[in-house]
């Protein structure tokens, strides 16, 4: 069981353009929010469609691949790891995230010549 490790792999669709932020000494990153859509149908046979979003950060060169690659509705599959971030803001309100941290992306939407 010691293998088994913080991993999670998602195919959705871009919510929106990812927004790119370059810092000093060349250094990217590139958050996106990926839309992970599932249908069933419940128990009186009616088909449900429900979407969960997803916070996604890429850096360096994922983010240049986001940047360059990526726009709102390209499908795209991503696998990376979850980090939960807390902060309190000026007013004393505590903010909590969950973010998949890419480590790989593989560009699904077929791109026009």
């Amino acid at each position: 069981m010691n293998t088994i490790k913080n991993n999670v792999q998602l195919i959705g669709n871009l919510a929106r353009n990812p927004e790119v932020k370059e810092f000093e000494k060349g250094k990217k990153v590139a958050n996106f929010v990926l839309g992970c859509s599932e249908s069933y149908n419940d128990k009186e046979g009616r088909r449900v469609d429900n979407t969960n979003w997803f916070n996604a950060v890429a850096w360096n060169g994922l983010a240049t691949i986001a940047e360059k690659y990526m726009t709102k509705g390209d499908r795209v599959a991503i696998n990376g790891k979850l980090v939960n971030e807390n902060w309190t803001d000026k007013d004393g309100k505590k903010h909590y995230i969950t973010k998949v941290v890419v480590s790989d992306i593989l560009l699904l939407t077929p791109k026009k010549a």
